[in-house]
């Protein structure tokens, strides 16, 4: 990944951001992550050089996506701000958002990391209140949100954008009751979590909703929340879109099945969807005139990539960077027709040498062959490459 790593403001010891020999205890990192708002960068800092201690105690790092001017303009913004003020400018914007995000985690100094947008939606002056609400209480996390006493969706443009929000949020807490337990808003963009509870590694974001990925994948044992008013942009329009909620119910299949048993579950469920084309594509050939055997071997292609298809984008996301996609579809379909292969011998086995009935055998066969298709297809398709080890020699 290509990228730039500035520092607007002249700083005594330019390290303090970039290797990590950070600030003293209690110190702050907010990480701004930015897409093409060079007319919010202004106000923005400005409004935070109202409310922020001055000093090395606090920090700011914009993580930037854009296309536009919006690097020059926080350079130019930053220069007489009282705190060290940085931008990291990434040509390849991996992860959207919520990669950002966790590349600002990864070269956050401070105690606490407080993640905000720089549309001025979320408002500055709750920055010092989110890490005093966690030294106060304890929590490892703190979130901004508008679902309490206090709070407002009021910045959310319309019905449908409330209504998408709301759906959203249950959507999340019901298929994460024990991790989201005490965030009433799991949608909030704005919050602030203590920088030993996140494992970056751990983490693979997909889209903006970085919160209910720290959540999910970090379990903090605390959690407080603070009120806020979702405010207008200041500047700009929303980047969210169709494409956004197609990629959060995305990220909610791949945060579910992060665990072995519920990967098993879905790998079954994606293999009954797989029916679907496969039957529709043998009723296309046989129509066509094609015999019905290689129809059957053709058919079942269709099912083979179309069962590939769900487990990369809903299963294994996370997991796609260890091989070349040839690769992984060639052994993915690979061990797809060698189920079919492996599939007759057992009912024979089962009926022959157990003395079994027909039906039954074949549902011991089928759930047999699905178990065994299940763990090589994550040991041989997605289990990352071992690491090569120098040979050595002896003299």
């Amino acid at each position: 990944m290509s990228e730039d790593l500035r520092t607007p403001r002249a700083l005594s010891d330019p390290a303090l951001f970039i290797a990590g020999q950070g600030p003293a205890a209690g110190s702050v990192t907010l990480v701004i992550p930015t897409f093409n708002e060079a007319g919010n960068i202004g106000e923005l800092l400005a409004r935070l050089a109202d409310v922020l201690p001055t000093g090395p105690a606090c920090e700011v790092l914009f993580v930037d996506d854009s296309t536009d001017d919006t690097p020059a303009v926080i350079e130019k913004a930053a220069l007489d701000l009282p705190f060290p003020v940085a931008v990291l400018h990434r040509e390849s914007a991996e992860g959207g958002l919520g990669g950002a995000v966790v590349e600002g985690v990864r070269r956050a100094d401070g105690d606490w990391i407080v993640v905000m947008d720089a549309d001025l939606q979320h408002p500055p002056h709750l920055v010092p209140e989110l890490v005093g609400a966690g030294e106060r209480t304890g929590a490892g996390l703190v979130v901004a949100s508008r679902h309490l006493p206090g709070g407002s969706r009021a910045g959310l443009a319309g019905s449908h954008r409330i209504a998408v929000s709301r759906a959203a949020t249950w959507l999340a807490k019901g298929l994460f009751p024990r991790a989201l337990r005490g965030i009433s808003d799991p949608m909030s963009g704005f919050f602030a979590i203590r920088r030993p509870l996140v494992t970056t590694d751990a983490l693979a974001p997909l889209g903006y909703k970085i919160l209910l990925e720290l959540a999910v994948r970090c379990r903090p044992d605390r959690v407080a929340e603070v009120p806020f008013v979702f405010q207008d942009r200041h500047c700009g329009a929303s980047k969210s879109g169709a494409r956004e909620g197609l990629r959060f119910l995305a990220h909610l299949a791949v945060l579910r099945s992060s665990t072995p048993p519920a990967r098993m579950i879905g790998f079954g469920l994606i293999g009954l969807s797989g029916f679907v084309p496969n039957l529709f594509a043998l009723w296309l050939l046989t129509h066509a005139g094609v015999h019905y055997l290689p129809a059957e071997i053709a058919a079942n292609q269709a099912g083979v990539l179309w069962n590939f298809a769900l487990v990369e984008a809903l299963l294994f996301r996370d997991r796609r960077r260890h091989r070349h996609w040839a690769d992984r579809v060639g052994r993915f379909a690979l061990l797809a027709n060698a189920d079919l292969l492996l599939r007759i011998p057992l009912i024979a086995l089962f009926v022959g040498r157990l003395g079994m009935q027909v039906l039954p055998a074949t549902a011991l066969a089928l759930v047999t062959t699905f178990v065994l298709r299940f763990a090589a297809t994550e040991a041989l398709v997605y289990m990352p490459r071992p690491a090569r080890t120098a040979r050595t020699t002896k003299s």
